[in-house]
């Protein structure tokens, strides 16, 4: 069994080791501005917010507008919609329920919902959800259906087109997040509003962004209109794609996958669990939601494990059993997409570096991962 005790006081470890390198402000926004001026130039976005902890110390980079009416300037106290970032949110419940003895991520899915017994979904455990192993679910909820009911019934009919791979679902991981919510008794909104960001210490991430807050949600816009748009609710959208925060509030979540910041150990824990590598597909080993590459990794590499081809196809994966132990020298990462936003968060522990990229255009998932790229280089080569 994997001792998390060990692997947990190891993390913390790290940063101590690596405090002597530093970058100031100045030289971190310089680079930012370098690797995302073109980007803004060429997409036409409104707004964007970089965050970054780096060797235990937090830097940000705002530019341009949250909201063109007014001319709200962005922030890092600007709220973001994360589209499927929030995934990571959905993930990160489902591990902490399994530490309160509230669910089994191991457990078949069936075992949550009995209307599901005697379907796929005996074979399909709620880890596979968090992976995406489930053969084929769709990545988006059939338009027929309008409600969890008719999911569920629609579910029970289903089969795998192609057993064993990993196929990226908002149905899967929506599905997680609802029968995590079921099981603590609660709405998804009121257990992650209510238990999860307060564990985290988030102070303005929310699913439903209170009247108080509003003058801070950005507006999003739309890449063919124009318009300015914000999301849209939907049959499991909470769970899947309906959270929203700050790049103050992400880059204190990437402060504590790193082992920084006080907290329950039940959540360390969870997080650790998120990170445990679950399949292996072409590109990546993909763990509950974060998708994991080797450090040092070519960019061509990354950027086709997020190209849209691959994401939006089944894919082959081969399971990982038992499952890999987090790792250090890796880098994780996660896009996150609505129709007038696009985010990007990717996380390197053996570098003690996390980066959150926030906007308010859907611009191209390989676009952001080039710059990050090269962001990261940057970082890295001015600490030499």
């Amino acid at each position: 069994m994997y001792n998390f005790t060990l692997a947990a006081a190891a993390l913390l470890s790290l940063p101590h080791a690596l405090a002597a390198q530093s970058i100031t402000e100045d030289q971190v926004a310089a680079i930012a501005r370098d690797n995302f001026a073109p980007v803004i130039a060429k997409h036409d976005i409104p707004g964007l917010v970089v965050g970054i902890t780096f060797r235990g110390e937090q830097h940000f980079y705002a530019t341009g507008l949250a909201s063109r009416d007014g001319k709200v300037a962005a922030s890092p106290e600007t709220i973001f919609e994360l589209g499927s970032i929030s995934k990571i949110f959905s993930a990160s419940l489902a591990a902490l329920a399994e530490q309160r003895g509230q669910i089994d991520l191991d457990a078949a899915v069936s075992y949550s919902l009995p209307e599901l017994r005697g379907s796929a979904f005996d074979r399909i455990t709620l880890a596979d959800l968090s992976a995406h192993v489930t053969g084929g679910l769709p990545l988006q909820v059939p338009d027929e259906v309008q409600d969890v009911p008719a999911l569920i019934d629609w579910l029970a009919g289903w089969q795998p087109p192609q057993p064993g791979a990993r196929s990226y679902s908002n149905v899967s991981i929506g599905l997680l997040g609802y029968i995590t919510a079921n099981a603590m008794g609660v709405t998804y909104a009121e257990a992650a509003e209510k238990v999860l960001f307060p564990a985290m210490g988030l102070t303005s991430t929310y699913v439903t962004v209170p009247g108080t807050a509003m003058d801070r949600y950005a507006y999003g816009y739309d890449r063919k209109t124009d318009a300015p748009i914000r999301v849209n609710p939907g049959v499991l959208s909470d769970e899947a794609y309906g959270v929203k925060s700050t790049a103050r509030d992400m880059v204190r979540l990437l402060d504590l996958e790193l082992g920084h910041g006080a907290a329950d150990p039940e959540l360390y824990t969870a997080l650790e669990r998120t990170r445990e590598g679950r399949a292996k597909t072409a590109y990546y080993t993909q763990d509950m939601i974060w998708e994991q590459y080797p450090w040092p990794i070519d960019r061509d590499t990354m950027e086709a494990g997020n190209g849209y081809d691959f994401i939006l196809s089944p894919q082959p994966a081969t399971a990982i059993t038992p499952p890999l132990p987090p790792q250090q020298d890796v880098i994780l990462n996660k896009t996150g997409s609505t129709n007038g936003f696009g985010g990007y968060m990717t996380l390197l522990p053996a570098q003690d570096l996390g980066i959150v990229v926030l906007a308010n255009r859907n611009y191209p998932n390989d676009v952001r991962v080039r710059a990050t790229y090269q962001l990261i280089e940057d970082l890295l080569d001015a600490i030499k």
